[in-house]
């Protein structure tokens, strides 16, 4: 009886996982408040406002997309 309860909490058993964030998580998150300021300060109609939260959203792909465009890839 104890080997069926050792194999199955062996089973059972969740893996050890550890997450572990780096400074890239800071960095867009002060960008993203960084654009939020930017494009809300500068809206002239909540339409443009609220534009500007999904524009701060995805900053970095509008950034990577211009740049690969300007280097002609």
């Amino acid at each position: 009886m104890t080997t069926e309860s050792k194999s199955n909490e062996k089973e059972n058993r969740k893996p050890n996982t550890k997450y572990r964030s780096g400074a890239s998580d800071a960095v867009y998150g002060f960008g993203l408040i960084g654009a939020w300021v930017y494009y809300i300060s500068h809206a002239t109609t909540f339409l443009m406002g609220v534009l500007g939260i999904f524009k701060g959203i995805i900053w970095p792909a509008m950034l990577v997309y211009e740049l690969l465009k300007y280097l002609n890839m």
